[in-house]
């Protein structure tokens, strides 16, 4: 028997396509990207009333595709191809280009592995076939972890960090490996046909947390796929997850209003708004980025 739980709008912002939001411990705050809105955004959580307003928003010229930060508040935001560090004094710097210029293609989610390492995957808007990247942002450059995906999406890392799982879209896989210094071959986990996989965490019981993008939920599954639980949002387009707060017992979900109708919109009022829901979970804390990493 699955868990049902149902997801409450927080904060008054209606975003084209909310995406990749993270928890900063630190500074108690979230932070979280509009990837057609050209944006970053962070935001302070009130835990009493449910809500999480705007503090500060980053604006770029182009898509802001995913967004990590460092322990000491410096982000890295994956723009259109390339890495881009933000310092404290709002300095930015190019720390890496990922894809071509002028590509087709674009970079898309991203996240911090157990070392305090970055790594996104890229995606092709036209779906073409087998030929998107994952990479990893090393010391010395990029690791090209795959070079074969159709849409790269959610990742996220077991309790110990000895297992990596990430989500090719289109297809539905989800995708595991074991992870360490080196990466092990990829294997596949099992699949989503009902909805699109898009963005993913896991909890400290090393369960995973897919937004379902077109379903209008997350949904919990064991590592081999078992449902464990889904929550419910009033929005089609569910697009990803984290767990916040002080205990990491907040689920937050990010949204989108891209490719809706007029009509899916009246009849779905609170897409593109952040979510959150009450769950019997707790996550895991989101690693800090290493800049020298």
């Amino acid at each position: 028997m699955t868990e049902s739980y149902t997801a409450r709008p927080s904060g008054a912002g209606v975003y084209h396509l909310g995406e990749g939001p993270v928890w900063d411990p630190a500074r108690r705050r979230l932070l979280w990207v509009d990837i057609d809105g050209h944006t970053v955004h962070q935001g302070e959580l009130d835990e009493a009333a449910g809500t999480i307003g705007v503090t500060g928003t980053w604006r770029f010229t182009a898509e802001a595709c995913a967004v990590a930060v460092a322990e000491s508040g410096e982000l890295l935001v994956a723009e259109r191809e390339t890495l881009t560090r933000i310092d404290l004094d709002g300095t930015r710097t190019e720390l890496a280009r990922v894809l071509p210029h002028g590509s087709a293609s674009r970079l898309n989610d991203g996240a911090v592995d157990p070392a305090g390492r970055f790594l996104v995957g890229s995606l092709d808007p036209r779906q073409r076939s087998g030929t998107e990247v994952l990479v990893r942002l090393d010391r010395d450059g990029l690791t090209t972890l795959d070079a074969d995906l159709t849409l790269s999406n959610g990742l996220a890392w077991s309790p110990a960090g000895d297992r990596l799982y990430s989500i090719d879209t289109v297809p539905g896989v989800v995708w595991v490996r074991d992870y360490g210094p080196s990466c092990g071959p990829r294997h596949e986990a099992f699949r989503i046909t009902d909805g699109l996989p898009d963005g993913m965490c896991a909890d400290a019981d090393g369960n995973l947390w897919i937004a379902v993008w077109g379903g209008g939920r997350v949904e919990r599954r064991t590592p081999q796929g078992r449902l464990l639980a889904t929550v419910t949002v009033d929005a089609p387009h569910t697009t990803s997850v984290t767990f916040a707060g002080p205990d990491l017992n907040l689920l937050v979900i990010t949204t989108a209003t891209t490719d809706l109708t007029p009509a899916d919109l009246a009849h779905h009022p609170d897409s593109g708004r952040l979510f959150i829901a009450d769950v019997d979970a707790a996550g895991l804390l989101t690693p800090y980025w290493k800049p020298s990493s």
